[in-house]
């Protein structure tokens, strides 16, 4: 199998959608189901690209914004805010049109380096018990190797098969360091950037987020430090994350200039 086909990114898009050869997306592997409502700031992104669709993972920042991956744009993303169960209507769920999306202005589909998007919702978000914000990290702060964070979405639970899980998912997953995603130009992670990306997952223990969780965020110390990006074909960790912490300055620049 060549490189570039295990290089993926973790959301199921369809060929319409002209991503780069190879890149896919991605479910918790090694998790558990979440308790219901756990995570009030998941949001999920259902994708329609021209007559295709697809869906990704995200998190609430504020009331009118949405933090996700740049590979899960679309030309029409709804957001699903309170759910827990994809197959049931809840009555806390709340779906909201996303009226404007931004994706990062250097990002690059080849490498997947500022691989971040803030989607503007069409109205605020009524926040409750079951929909909140998460807050963000300070501006480039790393957490240390060996630091142990979570991970959640409605992805695909093994590499096995195709199916994406109707429940919200969770694992635990550790940070690594940026060294156990080598540069080698041969291997899958030879665009990696450690100061945009972060290496997270142990091999030994198998834990990690694959083929459907792309957007959502790797939860550390109650921040969101990371956005699942991409990482092997096989769903094998370490995956490799957005690192929020770069983006502060942007994020908080976007956000008060869309602000009504």
């Amino acid at each position: 199998m060549s490189l570039t086909m295990q290089l993926l990114f973790f959301v199921l898009l369809p060929v319409a959608f002209r991503l780069p050869p190879g890149s896919q997306a991605g479910e918790i592997i090694g998790g558990r189901e979440a308790q219901p409502h756990s995570r009030p700031y998941m949001a999920y992104l259902s994708l329609w690209r021209g007559h295709k669709s697809s869906f990704c993972g995200g998190f609430l920042v504020s009331e009118n914004f949405v933090l996700t991956a740049a590979h899960c744009n679309g030309d029409i993303i709804t957001v699903r805010l309170g759910t827990h169960n994809l197959r049931n209507w809840e009555y806390n769920e709340q779906r909201i049109p996303v009226c404007r999306s931004i994706p990062h202005p250097q990002y690059n589909k080849v490498t997947l380096n500022n691989d971040i998007m803030l989607l503007q919702l069409g109205h605020k978000a009524r926040l409750n018990g079951y929909v909140r914000r998460i807050p963000l990290p300070l501006p480039h702060q790393r957490m240390r190797p060996g630091t142990v964070c979570s991970v959640a979405g409605w992805g695909r639970t093994s590499a096995h098969n195709q199916l994406s899980s109707d429940t919200l998912r969770e694992t635990d997953v550790v940070v690594m360091p940026d060294a156990a995603c080598p540069r080698d130009p041969d291997g899958i992670y030879r665009n990696y950037n450690a100061s945009t990306m972060m290496c997270v997952g142990d091999p030994e223990k198998g834990k990690s987020s694959f083929r459907g969780d792309s957007g959502g965020p790797l939860v550390c110390q109650g921040r969101a430090q990371g956005i699942v990006s991409w990482g092997s074909e096989d769903g094998t960790p370490p995956a490799v994350y957005t690192r929020v912490s770069t983006y502060i300055p942007w994020i908080r620049a976007t956000m008060r200039r869309l602000q009504p």
